[in-house]
């Protein structure tokens, strides 16, 4: 392919997906992870969470089914993820996560550290305190809250354990 004849910025594009900085393989966070290939730097874009933009009704239609793959946008829509090329969908959660989600008109994983080769490649899923604990954690960081809480409910978890335990 001739990159001459490629839209700007599409051949860094094209190289990322034949030769990416991730491998998908098993976890043992949960089921199937994205590992990372090589070193990667603090900052560096790493893969787009790509989907189907669906509106929140057809969402909570998903989601009942069964459908975990389902990104909050906005109020108004979610993306789901539950498709063969959006590699992302593997990408598992931590308490204690190397990556983060940008949300610039597009869904882009980046690296939140540097991210040695081998290494798990995780994020936060965010989380609310509704139902939380029907959603456990596994993913073993020693900050790990035991459910999968955005950062900002990790306190509230953590006092909620305490008074359980008195």
């Amino acid at each position: 392919m001739n990159p001459k004849l490629l839209l700007p910025g599409s051949f860094e594009t094209l190289q990322r997906a034949v030769n990416p900085v991730y491998q998908i393989g098993p976890s043992s966070i949960h089921g199937v992870g994205l590992f990372a290939r090589r070193d990667i730097s603090e900052g560096q874009s790493i893969v787009e969470y790509s989907g189907e933009r669906i509106s929140k009704a057809e969402s909570i239609r998903r989601c009942s089914e069964g459908n975990a793959f389902i990104f909050y946008l906005d109020e108004q829509f979610d993306l789901d993820g539950n498709i063969e090329s959006n590699p992302a969908r593997f990408l598992n959660h931590s308490c204690s996560p190397n990556c983060a989600v940008e949300k610039e008109g597009r869904l882009v994983v980046v690296a939140q550290r540097t991210i040695a080769a081998g290494e798990e490649l995780t994020f936060n899923y965010g989380y609310d305190l509704t139902d939380y604990r029907e959603h456990p954690c596994n993913c073993g960081a020693d900050a790990c809250i035991g459910y999968l809480l955005g950062e900002e409910f990790h306190e509230t978890a953590k006092r909620a354990a305490l008074n359980r335990a008195v």
